[in-house]
């Protein structure tokens, strides 16, 4: 059985509803996926309330945390969906991700871009956890640019002229607030971290996992993080980081995946 434990769908900026992850990992064979939506577990519910057998679905998400040089990513494993600490900051997260899609607007209005939420709301869909790609989307069908990547490029990239910081909890206060919630903390794609001195102060914290297969990895990247999950007895995960975002590698489910026997590292 293969296994992706790195997927978002369109509850945060994936481009596919969670029930059609589902058939795509069906259909390609792989058997155990965890649907890992940025602050918000409203995908997995979605499928959870379906009672859908097809594939063994993970309880995940994936929370952005605040350090001022380093972007730093972190995954929750196998967490209780209905703990009421966990429910209070996804929700305290969703209302700053809304406000702060506000003020982008906003600066884009004072650029002259003619963009009201309405545009962005209908890039969204049904997504909870609003973000930058929603916006950049809206802007794209709008005309203003002739891909997303433009539009991060030029107005919504960090430090570019609409770009508005959003709320972050510490990496301290998530893995905190994952093992509370009963799940597991993995740091996601630390090679993209780019400071290993930062990827062992998360250890010494607590991190309690390392996706050491990630599509940005390199294989001496891989081989490095393996070595280091290895020496801390950390759980080695990995995933497609899958968006279904047209010429973002992997394009399609099944393409980057790992194999069974790492699930064997997790607790349950």
């Amino acid at each position: 059985m293969l296994v992706d434990l790195h997927i978002h769908t369109t509850a945060s900026d994936g481009r596919l509803s969670p029930r059609v992850v589902v058939d795509q990992a069906k259909k390609c064979g792989i058997g155990c996926i965890a649907i890992t939506d940025h602050d918000t577990l409203a995908g997995y519910l979605s499928l959870e309330r379906s009672g859908q057998s097809d594939v063994t679905i993970i309880p995940g998400i994936e929370f952005s945390t605040d350090l001022p040089k380093h972007e730093v990513h972190i995954l929750g494993y196998g967490i209780n969906s209905k703990d009421a600490e966990l429910c209070r900051y996804i929700e305290l997260l969703a209302e700053s991700r809304r406000r702060r899609v506000a003020k982008m607007i906003a600066k884009l209005q004072k650029l002259s871009f003619e963009i009201e939420e309405v545009d962005v709301a209908r890039c969204a869909g049904k997504a909870i956890s609003l973000g930058r790609p929603h916006v950049a989307q809206a802007l794209v069908d709008k005309g203003y640019f002739a891909s997303s990547h433009e539009a991060f490029e030029a107005v919504l990239g960090k430090n570019k002229s609409a770009y508005v910081p959003h709320y972050k909890l510490t990496p301290q206060e998530v893995i905190a607030l994952i093992k509370n919630s009963g799940g597991v903390p993995v740091l996601a794609h630390p090679g993209l971290v780019g400071c290993d001195t930062v990827v062992m102060q998360l250890i010494r914290d607590g991190i309690k996992g390392l996706e050491v297969y990630h599509p940005k990895h390199s294989r001496m990247e891989s081989e490095h993080y393996l070595e280091l999950a290895e020496q801390y007895g950390l759980i080695v995960s990995g995933g497609s980081d899958y968006h279904a975002i047209p010429g973002r590698y992997p394009e399609t489910l099944g393409e980057f995946r790992i194999e069974k026997a790492w699930l064997r590292r997790f607790p349950w």
